[in-house]
């Protein structure tokens, strides 16, 4: 009980409430799975279309991918030398802030929203129904009524304006809508921004086949080469030199498939 005690004192005084006793780096990592999460590291890789080839890796021990757009973006946009960049991620990337963030660097994101809200599979209207009218700043519902801007609030450092009608009150279709006395919509100041991110996905939904076709490819494939253990080394540092050697490994041997050892040895040489 002591030693437990001891234990708690210590996990309690870190930043994320975690200690690992057998890597000091190691954090658990958020999974799909309802507690099936793992302690490690988190590898973020950014794959070229065309070549299959890694231009960007980073070792993290951050536990989810919510805060790595951004900067993994900034930095394939660097390792290309590039004015503009084309980036596609999965929905576990989505986040206001990162995507904004991208913007403003000149980064495109297309990425799917996590859909949290269980009001589609209780057959009722989700946010999605209702269309916003730039022109007029006002929301039109399923029932074509107009959801009109009252005040704005701030949630999680986000500014979010507030929407909504009285009509509610009298409307045919509201047991499909809320349970309130009327439904309200939060859009965020520069929901514009997550708007052209949706219009994108809409109009190349092949976008998000193509990135399991070229992210995952060269995960799986190094993943083979490690074995069930995977990283054999300990702390962030190590892990990351041990990741960079793996990364390194994978580009060669691609270089190879496509070009040849021997144009690989005179690109080198010169």
């Amino acid at each position: 009980m002591a030693r437990l005690e001891e234990l708690e004192t210590r996990m309690l005084a870190t930043p994320d409430r975690q200690i690992s006793l057998s890597d000091p780096d190691a954090r658990s990592m958020a999974t799909s799975g309802r507690g099936s999460g793992i302690v490690g590291y988190n590898v973020q890789a950014a794959v070229d279309t065309r070549h299959h080839l890694i231009v960007a890796h980073e070792v993290t021990n951050a536990g989810t991918d919510r805060a790595q757009l951004c900067h993994m973006a900034k930095r394939t946009k660097a390792a290309l030398k590039a004015d503009t960049l084309d980036v596609v991620a999965d929905r576990g990337y989505f986040s206001s802030k990162e995507i904004l963030a991208c913007d403003e660097a000149g980064i495109t994101v297309t990425l799917p929203k996590p859909m949290t809200s269980g009001s589609k599979a209780k057959g009722q209207f989700t946010k999605q129904d209702f269309v916003y009218v730039a022109a007029e700043d006002v929301y039109r519902c399923p029932a074509g009524e107009r959801l009109v801007y009252h005040f704005t609030s701030e949630e999680k450092g986000l500014a979010l304006r507030r929407y909504w009608t009285t009509a509610c009150r009298e409307c045919a279709i509201k047991d499909r809508c809320t349970t309130g006395k009327e439904r309200r919509i939060r859009r965020w100041e520069h929901e514009e921004v997550l708007d052209a991110v949706q219009r994108r996905l809409d109009e190349h939904p092949e976008k998000m086949r193509q990135r399991r076709e070229t992210v995952e490819h060269p995960f799986g494939t190094i993943k083979s080469w490690m074995g069930s253990t995977h990283f054999q080394m300990k702390t962030l540092k190590r892990v990351g030199t041990e990741m960079a050697l793996h990364v390194l490994a994978y580009n060669l041997t691609r270089v190879m498939n496509i070009l040849g050892a021997r144009s690989l040895i005179a690109a080198i040489r010169a």
